[in-house]
């Protein structure tokens, strides 16, 4: 779609690094009542992106971009409603949203409607009249929710530590929504320095990533972590940033631990603020190379996970202690590349 002269205007003035000139622009022409310009300084604002963190006032300029139809808005508002974000929780109030946006033409709403459609012949009629706000509301109706809240039937790889697999965890269209979201977005995968408290690019990681904040993230991936919830028996409120992972041929990540390295200065301080990693959950979002696998050489376990597929293992032990034992690595494709989505959970509220 073609932005508003203000927001390109801010486009611009943030590409010579002057982002509060680009701040400027859009309160004047929010105020001015310009939709485009109040959804992109809500955004901005609610996870103080180049912008003052302010998301009680960020959430109000959605709120009203949404309330004149701005498409975007509306889409954005979807997941307000979901986490129930300086507006009432209400997971029906989330998909009308979504659904609006979807009528008033914004495309990845439609995309994200055709993916959690439950009525799949409907999403996969080839139908033309997407401009017709009836298919949109047949769509949305169709969304089961008792589906992405009840876990799906699983195998188990290990009982001890547990590490289960889901082989019907998402469908193709999810996958493929996840993977376009990714795209454009990717940029290179980094490692954490527990004593430097830096992050930074490491030899031992060569693939990319692409992480989605409050304002990044959507409804289906906000579905996607209700299922998460319901599988492993934590709120998703617990739930780090969404990550989607880009393997291309050769890349990989060596082994790891993905729980908070004990040795983490202030560990017992940084586990009592934002709890332990406790839990990875993985998506296979394609199958279509060889090698991949995910390891776990202490457990003597190589995995190659099929489209759709969802895996957890738990990072820790009863006490909240690190377990070893999950110890593990995502070896390189083959001909081929790899997409994943990651999701980490700790025992209280990251932060």
């Amino acid at each position: 779609m073609d932005f508003s002269e203000a927001v390109t205007k801010a486009d611009q003035l943030d590409a010579e690094g002057s982002h509060q000139e680009a701040i400027n622009i859009l309160v004047a022409s929010a105020d001015k009542g310009d939709i485009e310009a109040k959804t992109r300084l809500g955004k901005r604002m609610i996870v103080g992106d180049r912008a003052p963190s302010l998301p009680k006032e960020g959430v109000g300029y959605i709120v009203e971009a949404a309330e004149a139809g701005g498409p975007e808005a509306l889409a954005v508002l979807s997941v307000l409603f979901a986490l129930g974000m300086y507006v009432k929780q209400d997971w029906r109030q989330a998909l009308n949203a979504l659904r609006l946006s979807a009528a008033n033409q914004w495309e990845d709403a439609r995309i994200q409607l055709l993916a959690i459609a439950s009525t799949r012949e409907l999403a996969s009629s080839g139908k033309t009249e997407e401009d017709d706000p009836d298919y949109w509301l047949q769509l949305a109706a169709s969304v089961d929710f008792d589906y992405w809240s009840t876990p799906p039937a699983s195998n188990t790889l290990s009982e001890d530590p547990l590490i289960k697999t889901y082989p019907e965890f998402v469908n193709d269209d999810v996958c493929a929504w996840l993977i376009r979201k990714a795209q454009g977005r990717l940029t290179r995968a980094q490692v954490y320095d527990s004593v430097k408290r830096t992050v930074t690019e490491s030899h031992t990681r060569t693939n990319s990533a692409a992480i989605f904040n409050m304002v990044e993230t959507d409804l289906v991936n906000l579905l996607i972590q209700m299922r998460m919830a319901a599988s492993t028996g934590i709120n998703f409120r617990n739930f780090e940033a969404a990550t989607v992972l880009h393997y291309a041929s050769g890349e990989q990540i060596s082994e790891h631990y993905d729980f908070i390295d004990p040795n983490t200065p202030d560990y017992e301080k940084v586990i009592r603020e934002q709890g332990q990693r406790i839990i990875t959950f993985i998506i296979y979002l394609n199958d279509s190379y060889k090698g991949g696998e995910t390891v776990f050489p202490e457990l003597d376990i190589s995995h190659h996970g099929s489209k759709g597929e969802g895996i957890f293992f738990v990072n820790a032990l009863e006490n909240g202690r690190s377990d070893l034992r999950t110890l593990h690595a995502g070896r390189p494709p083959i001909d081929g590349q790899k997409w994943i989505a990651t999701q980490f959970i700790r025992n209280s509220f990251a932060l």
